[in-house]
C-alpha cells in the first residue's frame, strides 16, 4: 500500500489523468476516491465515503452557495443587467477612454451578480466588444480591461468560490467574503490607472467620439442614480448585513435572493417561468458544487489516513525558505497549475494539503487564503488554457484567440502587482474582517 508522498503524487496523478482524458471534474474525483477507498481500506472503506457526503450535505454553511447562486440567476433573468448598462454608461460621462471606464464599473459591477468569470467575460464580449472596436477602442486593451475585470467575480461578493474554500479550509466565510471587497476595487483601480496612462501615451488608442462630447443632462444622471437604487439594495441586503454583523452569510444570502425577486417585480420580469428557470439552473449548478466538495473531503481524510499530508508538511516546512520564500513557493504552484486546471477542481486538490502547512507556518488564515483566491482567479485568464479567455473569444467571432492571450498578458501582471502589494499590506484584505 502507497503512504505519504507517494500516495499523494499517486491521487493527484489519477486525478489528473482522468481530467486531461475529459471526464467532468465530479466524476473523477469519485473514480480516484473510490479506488483509493477500495485499495487501501477494502470494502469496510465504503462507509467513509458515504459519510463525506453525508457530511458535506448537510453542511449548514454550504446553504450559502444555492443562495448566492439564485440570486444571480433571478436578477440576469430580471431586467437588472439591461438597467445597469444603461444607467452605468449614462454615470461614466465624459472622461476620454470612457469606454474602457465602462468595460471596468460594468465587468465590477456585474460580478456582483454572478460571481463567476466566465459569465461575465462571455457577455461583455457579446455586448460591449463590439461596440467599443467599432468605435476605434483598441482591441487589446478593450478585451484586457473585459477579462480584467470579469475575474474580479470571483472577488467581490458574492463569490461561491469563497465559500468552497472557507468551508474546506475552515476559515470564516464571512470574514473571507468582505475581505475580498477592499482588494476588488484596489485591482479595478489598477486596471483604469493603466488603462489612463496608456492613453495618455498614445491617445490614438482612445478616440474622441461622441461620447465625450455630450455630456449627459442632470435630469439623465438623476433617472439613472433612481434605477440603481433596487440593485443598490440588493448588495445592502447581503453585504451590509454581514459588515454589520447583523446577519451570517446564508441568512443575508436568503435576503439577497428576497431583495433579488423584489427586484425583479419593480422591473416587471417576475413570473412563474422565471422562478421555475432560475430554480432549475440553481439546483443544476449547486448539485455538482455539492458532489466535488463530498469528493474533495474524502479525498482530504485519505491523505490524513495515508500519511500523505503530514509527510508533504513536514517536507514543506524542512524547506526553511523563511516567511517570504515560503509564500512565494505556495503561490506559485496554484499560479502555474491554474493555466491547466479547472478552478474548483484545484481549490479541492490544493486546499486540504496547505491547510496544515499553513498552521505549521502561522500565516493569517483570511489573509493568505484572501491571496490564494486572488491566485487561482488569474489562472483563469492566464494563457494558454485559462478558461476565462475562451468564454470571451466564443463571444467575439471577429478576431483571433492570439489577439486576446496578448491582450491578457499585461492585466495578468498587474494581478500580480497586486497580489505583492496585498502580502505588503495585508491590512488591504483584513482590515473589513477586523470590523465584523
Amino acid at each position: 500500500m502507497l503512504d505519504g508522498i507517494p500516495a499523494v503524487a499517486a491521487g493527484i496523478g489519477l486525478l489528473l489523468f482522468l481530467m486531461s482524458m475529459g471526464l467532468p471534474v465530479f466524476v473523477a474525483f469519485m473514480l480516484v476516491n473510490l479506488v483509493a477507498v477500495g485499495a487501501i481500506m477494502g470494502p469496510a472503506g465504503y462507509g467513509m465515503f458515504i459519510n463525506s457526503v453525508y457530511d458535506t450535505t448537510t453542511t449548514g454553511a454550504l446553504v450559502t452557495i444555492p443562495l448566492f447562486i439564485l440570486m444571480g440567476e433571478v436578477l440576469f433573468r430580471s431586467n437588472a443587467v439591461d438597467v445597469l448598462f444603461r444607467s452605468i454608461d449614462t454615470l461614466v460621462g465624459t472622461v476620454r477612454g470612457r469606454q474602457y471606464v465602462l468595460a471596468i464599473v460594468l465587468s465590477t459591477v456585474f460580478s456582483t451578480l454572478s460571481g463567476a468569470a466566465m459569465g461575465v467575460a462571455a457577455m461583455l464580449s457579446r455586448s460591449l466588444l463590439p461596440t467599443m472596436i467599432k468605435r476605434g477602442y483598441d482591441p487589446g486593451l478593450s478585451i484586457g480591461n473585459i477579462l480584467a475585470g470579469a475575474s474580479l467575480a470571483p472577488l467581490i461578493p458574492p463569490s461561491v468560490l469563497v465559500i468552497i474554500i472557507g468551508t474546506i479550509a475552515k476559515v470564516s466565510i464571512a470574514g473571507l467574503l468582505v475581505a475580498g471587497i477592499l482588494p476588488g476595487l484596489m485591482l479595478a483601480a489598477l486596471f483604469l490607472t493603466y488603462s489612463f496612462l496608456r492613453v495618455w501615451r498614445d491617445p490614438g488608442l482612445a478616440p474622441t467620439d461622441e461620447d465625450t462630447t455630450t455630456r449627459p443632462s442632470v435630469g439623465e444622471v438623476a433617472i439613472a442614480l433612481v434605477r440603481l437604487i433596487p440593485f443598490s439594495i440588493v448588495i445592502m441586503m447581503v453585504m451590509g448585513l454581514i459588515l454589520l454583523g447583523v446577519a451570517t452569510p446564508t441568512e443575508a444570502g436568503a435576503m439577497g435572493v428576497l431583495g433579488a425577486l423584489m427586484t425583479a417585480a419593480i422591473y416587471r420580469r417576475l413570473g412563474l417561468a422565471m422562478i421555475r428557470d432560475s430554480l432549475g439552473a440553481t439546483a443544476r449548478i449547486s448539485a455538482m458544487i455539492l458532489i466535488i466538495m463530498a469528493s474533495s473531503k474524502l479525498f482530504s481524510q485519505l491523505l490524513a489516513f495515508t500519511g500523505g499530508a503530514t509527510a508533504l508538511t513536514q517536507m514543506v516546512v524542512g524547506l526553511d525558505l523563511g516567511s517570504w520564500g515560503m509564500l512565494l513557493v505556495l503561490m506559485a504552484l496554484p499560479f502555474l497549475l491554474c493555466m491547466f486546471i479547472d478552478q474548483i477542481a484545484l481549490m479541492l486538490i490544493v486546499i486540504p494539503i496547505y491547510g496544515p502547512i499553513i498552521a505549521t507556518l502561522g500565516y493569517d488564515p483570511i489573509w493568505f487564503w484572501l491571496l490564494f483566491l486572488v491566485n487561482i482567479t488569474i489562472g483563469g485568464m492566464t494563457p494558454p488554457f485559462g478558461y476565462t479567455l475562451f468564454a470571451l473569444k466564443s463571444g467575439w467571432t471577429d478576431g483571433s484567440l492570439g489577439t486576446v492571450f496578448r491582450a491578457a498578458w499585461p492585466f495578468v501582471g498587474l494581478f500580480v502587482l497586486g497580489m505583492v502589494i496585498i502580502a505588503v499590506f495585508p491590512g488591504i484584505a483584513t482590515y473589513l474582517p477586523s470590523l465584523i
